[in-house]
């Protein structure tokens, strides 16, 4: 009996021993030159924790092994000296002295093009799109075996439609003609859940761009070619949580790499208890803590392996790809010491990389207690050039839909702007009208085509960055009740479309004129560096009309809006303080030379663009 167990123990033994899988290595691959020395790997497979890991490579140091509440994990310390080079070399698993598994890793050099990180400031104009619906290039990889939804429909706003990288590529001319300096999509990395993560915002591998999109390799190409057209690359990154799919999620390393809960507890989406000097403890832990949905995980930023690991995948996203700039999504979601931790290291390794967070929130101050400076008296720098400027949003939309009254209508864009004070550097705040989680601004304008012309007017000669959502420039129309609604295709970004509207010659006459006006104003502002950089000076509304100035020492820009239902006659004598000297101007969209400006005639709910002389 003794000798059978004996037995039984030597196989068990031996199983345990053979057990060993390395599935992954996180960053698979790391710089030589990098800012910070430290970098922690994450390593997953199956039991790894019973190995000893261990390398031998000049100027890479071991520093520490880490061993967690789950066997199938080890986080590996390392410091990368100053005068380490870049090459390969084997971190070595064993067992008992035995190796058992090996790992190639590479350290590169990194890449000092000219070209790479350029940052994105109010000089820019951004593209927003969702690559599942913008163009289709490579229908191969529209279903990809293996993943988990298993095909196309794009009938259903809920199934994958087949947009792809590929699909973007093949249209940059058409976003460089229409005036666009900077594109956005929506999170490329992989989401494969069972249904409607074409989104992007449920990730299930932080380092791979899912297949469905293409390659890796893929996209870094994908932001040469846009570099190579004069544009840049904004990427979308997601702090607050991940997908169910995820094997962070499935496999986790640890409890508390999630915010736990007795029970399904779900946020608030109330951003006021982070801030509210009077607020609750309680109020406070369900905000930030409280998972979004059920079907993506909340990440427990306060745990430093799950900071490592984010921030070192920003970095690494960065540097191999050389994108310009990162939107930060559901901002005010996450752990705010660890973002201003984060930003401060994501700028020492990229001092020019533009950064804007997504603060979907109510009012001025609130938008200021996210940004940086600490201008609001918030107890501590957040870090953050920049935000989502949602309540400007809602003061263009007051200023178009609204009725003129004491704080109404056209007032309400003037007294937002006026509270510009509360912020380090309102020209770094990134402004809209819409984008994939709200309705489409011609739809918000009641299909009004002279509405829709004030709002771009307002959008593009505005202070700070003015983004845009694909669609808008073709009246691309619906309310976001379900958001799918608004996630609609392009019309042409498949083969065998009915029309393709990225051709003047596929567009109706109504849908010309809206392309035509925005792409005279995209393309101006492209070139006008009082619009880029210019101070503004805004003017108190009076009689329905709101005019303001974008200038700097060489050149001046008028912007007149009348909200009423009927022409008006402006007398611009109370503006001398800006127009002292012009005595004529170009009507920016018309082209046409106006040679006295002492009256101006405005058009009933009409925009004009003057650039003064």
């Amino acid at each position: 009996m003794r000798k059978l167990i004996f037995i039984l123990f030597i196989l068990l033994a031996n199983q345990t021993v053979n057990a060993q899988k390395l599935d992954r290595i996180e960053p698979m691959f790391w710089w030589v030159g990098m800012h910070n020395p430290q970098l922690q790997l994450l390593v997953h497979g199956e039991n790894i924790a019973a190995t000893e890991a261990q390398l031998n490579y000049p100027g890479v140091t071991l520093v520490k092994v880490h061993k967690v509440e789950n066997p199938n994990y080890l986080f590996l310390d390392l410091t990368i000296s100053n005068d380490a080079k870049a090459g390969k070399f084997p971190i070595v698993f064993t067992q008992n002295g035995k190796k058992k598994l090996q790992y190639v890793y590479e350290l590169k050099n990194r890449d000092q093009s000219a070209s790479r990180i350029q940052g994105v400031t109010s000089k820019d104009l951004i593209y927003l799109l969702m690559p599942d619906r913008f163009a289709n290039g490579d229908p191969k990889n529209d279903v990809v075996k293996g993943m988990q939804e298993t095909k196309l429909n794009r009938d259903s706003m809920y199934y994958r439609h087949g947009g792809d990288i590929q699909g973007v590529i093949n249209h940059l001319d058409y976003l460089k003609d229409l005036g666009v300096t900077a594109i956005w999509m929506t999170p490329e990395i992989e989401n494969d859940m069972p249904l409607a993560s074409y989104h992007g915002y449920a990730a299930t591998d932080h380092y791979k761009i899912d297949a469905r999109y293409g390659t890796n390799e893929l996209f870094k190409s994908y932001v040469e070619q846009v570099h190579a057209k004069g544009m840049k690359v904004v990427k979308d990154v997601v702090h607050n949580h991940i997908g169910t799919g995820h094997y962070l999620y499935t496999d986790m390393p640890m409890k508390d790499w999630l915010n736990q809960w007795p029970a399904y507890t779900q946020t608030s989406y109330r951003d006021q208890p982070v801030m509210d000097i009077h607020g609750s403890l309680a109020d406070k832990k369900r905000m930030l803590d409280g998972w979004f949905v059920p079907t993506m995980p909340d990440l427990n930023q306060r745990n430093p392996f799950v900071q490592n690991y984010l921030t070192q995948n920003h970095i690494w996203w960065v540097e191999y790809s050389g994108i310009d700039g990162l939107r930060l999504d559901t901002y005010p979601y996450s752990d705010p010491v660890y973002l201003a931790d984060w930003a401060e290291k994501m700028r020492a390794e990229f001092p020019t990389l533009g950064i804007f967070g997504e603060t979907l929130v109510n009012s001025v101050a609130s938008q200021a207690f996210f940004t940086g400076g600490n201008t609001v008296n918030g107890g501590f720098d957040t870090k953050l050039p920049g935000i989502t400027d949602a309540v400007l949003k809602d003061a263009i939309y007051e200023a178009l839909n609204g009725k003129s009254g004491w704080t109404d209508g056209i007032y309400r864009l003037y007294a937002t702007l006026a509270q510009d004070f509360l912020y380090q550097d309102a020209t770094r705040n990134v402004i809209f009208l819409d984008n994939h989680d709200m309705s489409r601004f011609y739809s918000m304008v009641n299909e009004d085509i002279q509405k829709y012309k004030a709002g771009m007017t307002l959008l593009l000669t505005m202070r700070g960055i003015p983004q845009v959502y694909y669609g808008t420039e073709i009246l691309m129309k619906n309310f976001s009740n379900p958001d799918g609604l608004v996630r609609s295709d392009f019309p042409g970004g498949w083969k065998g479309d009915a029309t393709n509207k990225f051709k003047a010659e596929g567009r109706t006459a109504a849908e010309n004129d809206a392309f035509n006006h925005f792409r005279t104003l995209a393309n101006f502002r492209k070139n006008n560096d009082a619009l880029q950089t210019g101070k503004l000076m805004q003017y108190v509304p009076q009689d329905g009309i709101y005019v303001y100035f974008r200038y700097n020492d060489s050149n001046t820009v008028m912007v007149i809006i009348n909200t009423e239902d009927k022409e008006l006659s402006l007398d611009t004598s109370r503006f001398d303080e800006r127009m002292a000297t012009a005595t004529t101007a170009t009507n920016v969209i018309t082209g046409e030379t106006i040679n006295q400006i002492k009256t101006i005639t405005v058009p009933a709910k009409g925009s004009m663009v003057l650039a003064l002389k």
